[in-house]
C-alpha cells in the first residue's frame, strides 16, 4: 500500500515511463509537462527542484498545508497531472494505454544534509544516465532556474538558503558530482 502525501512534509518524488519507455520525446513535451505540473501539482506542493529525463523524472517538493478542506489532495493533484499528460502523449503520439509506472515513488526527507544532497543528485541525474557530460548542459532541470534572477514558482531563496548563497549552491554541487557515493545516500536508482 502506498502511503499517502502528508501536508508540511518533504519529499523525493520520482517516477518513469510504463516498461521503462520514455516520457518525453521532443522539447515540447518538457515544457508542456511543467505547464501542467504548474496547474496541477503547484496548489498542492512547494517545489524546491526537479530534472525531467527522456524516461522518468525527479522531483524535490514540500506538501502544502491546505487553509481550508476543499483543496484537492496531493495524491489526486499528481494523479490529475500524469493523467491530462498521459492522455495527450497517447493522442498526440498514436500510442494507448498507461505511460507512468504506477504508483508514483515517494520517499519522506527527514533531514538537512539529505536535503542538500537530494537537490545536488537531482540535478546531476542526467550526467549520471549518461545523457550529458556536465550535470548544467540539461536544459530540463531546475538548476539554471536556481541560479536565475528571473521570476519562477520555485522556492529558489529557500533552496539558496539551505546552501547559504548562490555560491554555496554552486560549491556544493561541484563537490557532490565528484563524489561516487552518492546515490548510495539517496537509495533509488530511477
Amino acid at each position: 500500500m502506498t502511503l499517502p502525501l502528508v501536508p508540511g512534509l518533504v519529499y523525493h518524488i520520482y517516477n518513469r515511463g510504463n516498461n521503462g519507455e520514455n516520457l518525453f520525446f521532443e522539447p515540447r513535451n518538457y515544457r508542456y509537462f511543467l505547464e501542467l505540473y504548474a496547474k496541477y501539482v503547484a496548489p498542492a506542493a512547494v517545489t524546491y527542484a526537479y530534472c525531467l529525463l527522456p524516461n522518468h523524472f525527479h522531483l524535490l517538493v514540500k506538501i502544502r498545508v491546505p487553509v481550508s478542506g476543499d483543496g484537492v489532495s496531493p495524491s489526486r493533484a499528481f494523479a490529475n497531472l500524469f493523467s491530462t499528460y498521459t492522455k495527450t502523449i497517447n493522442k498526440n503520439y498514436h500510442r494507448t494505454g498507461s505511460l507512468f509506472e504506477k504508483p508514483f515513488r515517494r520517499k519522506a526527507v527527514t533531514d538537512d544534509r539529505y536535503f542538500k544532497t537530494l537537490v545536488a543528485y537531482i540535478h546531476q541525474n542526467p550526467r549520471k544516465h549518461g545523457l550529458v557530460a556536465d550535470y548544467r548542459d540539461w536544459r530540463h532541470s531546475s538548476y539554471h532556474t536556481i541560479l536565475g534572477t528571473q521570476p519562477t514558482r520555485l522556492a529558489r531563496d529557500e533552496v539558496l538558503g539551505w546552501f547559504g548563497d548562490r555560491a554555496g549552491f554552486v560549491q556544493y554541487h561541484e563537490a557532490i558530482a565528484n563524489f561516487k557515493g552518492i546515490a548510495d545516500i539517496i537509495e533509488d536508482d530511477a
